[in-house]
């Protein structure tokens, strides 16, 4: 999960598209201008320059360092799940705290969320553009569920396992999605209002779904898991909205640091939680250091990977894989243009995985049911961003789209 400051979609032309973000400049122009979007000109040379800067060049220069190092997550997780591989104790002290500090880490990450984010604004695309908001998440609620019922029976994972596996799958869209989503040249826009709706929807759908997925497997107290939910996601962002619209001047000072406090704040959650679990994947570990020393490191991963690590690590590389997949397929199916296929492809494959985290330690027994979650953030953060960074150079055969199904 990451979260961005601002989303600008690539165009090189004088007359550029209006900036929409979670995280808001200094000087945010409104949704609701007088131009609609399904109506603003659309220019070829947006890809024609194969490198065009993600930063707007208008802020000023330590804004754009700040946005350069919050768009950095996946590095930051990925460094930070080999700490954990080599030295588990390094997070120790955020471990021993848990699930509080765990908890008190999402609130914070979905209220630097609400200081940036104008309901109003929200409201007015949604107005405008219905059918491909709630195709987006209906999407989001069927496609990962479904799959993560699949996957759990497909490879016969075990109890714990398993309902960490749904859990993560029932999950909302993470922020991370807006990022790659502006990298990968999709509907920003569209991204950005099927977090916030996935978001706030989660309170009431994730444990709905995964009591009815995961109830086989434990028992799934849905009311507790949605009060949980209310308190860590919803609360805080509707605070962190109200706290914009009280105290603007204080909120626009905090506004520039949010997105990187928040970004770092998701790699110490992820990291820690896998921290405490590798302890328990040692046998895997112990298994491949007992080879004999010439033997080829293709098989020391093998022995690695056909362990109880591997199980997992498979289980949320195709639990993900299907997000991405299925995601463009239905909409390339349901007649979306390419940009918006990519938006809803990169946002139902990317989970906030560290709901998934808070919610497994605080209202299950079993430490393994937030390892699944636990390592999604660093195997969906590298997905993503290679998916991102592929489809950046991939120019949309319909670069100037007509907005046809949006309007329905």
């Amino acid at each position: 999960m990451s979260l961005s400051i601002c989303l600008t979609p690539f165009t090189s032309s004088p007359q550029s598209l209006p900036r929409f973000s979670l995280f808001k400049p200094i000087k945010p122009p409104a949704i609701s201008t007088p131009t609609k979007l399904s109506t603003l000109p659309c220019s070829r040379s947006a890809h024609k320059n194969p490198n065009p800067p993600l930063i707007s060049p208008e802020k000023p220069r330590w804004e754009n360092l700040l946005f350069t190092a919050a768009s950095l997550y996946p590095l930051y997780v990925t460094v930070g799940g080999v700490i954990a591989c080599l030295r588990p104790s390094t997070f120790s002290w955020f471990v021993e705290r848990g699930p509080a500090s765990y908890s008190l880490s999402l609130g914070f990450i979905m209220l630097s969320m609400g200081l940036t984010l104008e309901l109003r604004d929200l409201f007015s695309l949604f107005k405008k553009r219905p059918f491909s908001i709630l195709y987006g998440c209906v999407a989001q609620y069927t496609i990962m569920p479904a799959f993560g019922m699949i996957i759990s029976k497909s490879l016969g994972l075990p109890p714990s396992v398993s309902v960490g596996l749904i859990l993560l799958s029932c999950c909302p869209g993470g922020t991370a999605s807006n990022v790659v989503t502006l990298i990968s040249q999709g509907d920003v826009p569209l991204s950005i209002v099927m977090t916030v709706c996935t978001t706030l929807g989660a309170a009431f759908l994730t444990p709905l779904l995964t009591k009815i997925l995961a109830g086989t497997y434990v028992h799934v107290d849905a009311v507790k898991l949605s009060i949980s939910t209310l308190q860590v996601v919803v609360a805080p962002i509707l605070l962190g909205t109200y706290a914009q619209s009280t105290f603007p001047a204080a909120v626009k000072v905090v506004t520039p640091f949010a997105p990187l406090l928040a970004v770092l704040a998701s790699s110490l959650l992820a990291c820690s939680v896998f921290s405490e679990n590798i302890i328990r994947l040692n046998s895997s570990m112990l298994l491949a250091s007992s080879l004999s020393p010439e033997v080829s490191p293709l098989i020391r991963a093998q022995a690695i990977l056909s362990g109880e690590l591997g199980v997992i690590l498979l289980s949320v590389l195709l639990l993900h894989f299907a997000g991405f997949f299925v995601g463009y397929i239905s909409a390339a199916i349901s007649g979306f243009r390419e940009p918006q296929r990519r938006a809803i492809s990169i946002e139902v494959g990317m989970q906030n995985s560290s709901l998934g985290v808070v919610l497994a330690t605080s209202h299950f027994t079993s430490p393994m049911v937030a390892l699944g979650p636990a390592m999604s953030a660093v195997i969906m953060n590298i997905m993503g961003s290679s998916l991102g960074f592929f489809w950046r150079y991939v120019d949309p055969s319909d670069a100037c789209p007509t907005f046809e199904v949006d309007n329905k």
